[in-house]
């Protein structure tokens, strides 16, 4: 009898882990149509066709649920970054990780969106872990990349100004910006390379 608890403990937990992956992927399908920063309980919940409250069962709050969703498209951004190094091309470590994350990030409103889901002050909660557990595995492979392993101070502060030149490219990218300044993406993330690769 005692070995029918953990068959049931484990199958709860792959129904549960079911369920919150088709919430998330009905979050995605609403953020595609009315924008990550419309994103509503609400509407997720109709989307994924269960009642609103039941949605409270796996996530807080909005803020909850579009920071699980970012935590998902940072571990695709240090996939692609990863894979983008591997591949080569002929550029630098860095900079085709820099263009991987680019494309991710210019083309994802989550990211941006999640940026406002951030408490103010770093809190305990769940998404906000798997956040920043996220973060830290797409600078290590930023890290990685420039050949310059975090163990320093001096590294660690200079994958940060990485990461933070890119997030700010593709800011400028994604609202035509740069190329109002008369800057194509490539130049940019050459000139990364060349002071933050070795």
């Amino acid at each position: 009898m005692s070995g029918t608890k953990p068959i049931r403990s484990e199958r709860r937990s792959r129904e549960r882990g079911a369920t919150r992956a088709s919430i998330l992927e009905a979050a995605r399908r609403v953020a595609a149509r009315q924008g990550a920063r419309n994103l509503s309980l609400r509407s997720v919940a109709a989307e994924a066709g269960y009642a609103p409250a039941a949605l409270y069962g796996y996530f807080t709050g909005k803020d909850d649920l579009l920071l699980a969703l970012a935590a998902e498209d940072l571990a695709s951004l240090s996939r692609a970054m990863r894979e983008a190094v591997k591949a080569g091309n002929g550029t630098g470590k860095l900079a085709a990780a820099s263009a991987a994350a680019l494309t991710l990030l210019r083309d994802n409103e989550t990211m941006a969106a999640a940026q406002g889901a951030l408490p103010a002050t770093a809190g305990g909660g769940d998404a906000e872990r798997l956040f920043n557990g996220r973060m830290i595995a797409a600078l290590k492979v930023l890290s990685d990349a420039a050949g310059r392993p975090a163990d320093s101070r001096e590294s660690q502060c200079d994958v940060v100004l990485v990461a933070s030149a890119l997030t700010g490219l593709a800011l400028l990218a994604r609202s035509g910006r740069l190329s109002a300044l008369g800057f194509a993406p490539e130049e940019i993330l050459k000139r990364l390379d060349e002071h933050f690769g070795r």
